[in-house]
């Protein structure tokens, strides 16, 4: 297969999934609300984050990269929304 499809399809992909979060941070911040936010899951969903982002970093990944510090600091963001509103 050729490797530009490859790289291409990796930053479609890191996109949406990255992008998914948006909503939510969105409606978070709108609200200033995140009691239906799982403290332990955006918790865990964290630390998977920063690994993802290691090991894309590792490996020269960049779409993985790119992404997970994207989705990092939105999750992180919602994070901390969660436990200044509850």
């Amino acid at each position: 297969m050729n490797p530009l499809y490859v790289e291409v399809l990796g930053y479609l992909a890191a996109t949406l999934t990255t992008v998914a979060f948006v909503p939510q941070a969105w409606l978070t911040w709108k609200t200033r609300s995140a009691h239906g936010v799982s403290l332990g899951m955006y918790s865990v969903f964290i630390c998977g984050i920063v690994m993802w982002m290691i090991y894309g970093l590792l490996i020269a990944a960049w779409p993985v990269v790119i992404a997970n510090i994207i989705t990092l600091l939105l999750a992180s963001f919602i994070l901390i929304m969660k436990i200044r509103f509850g």
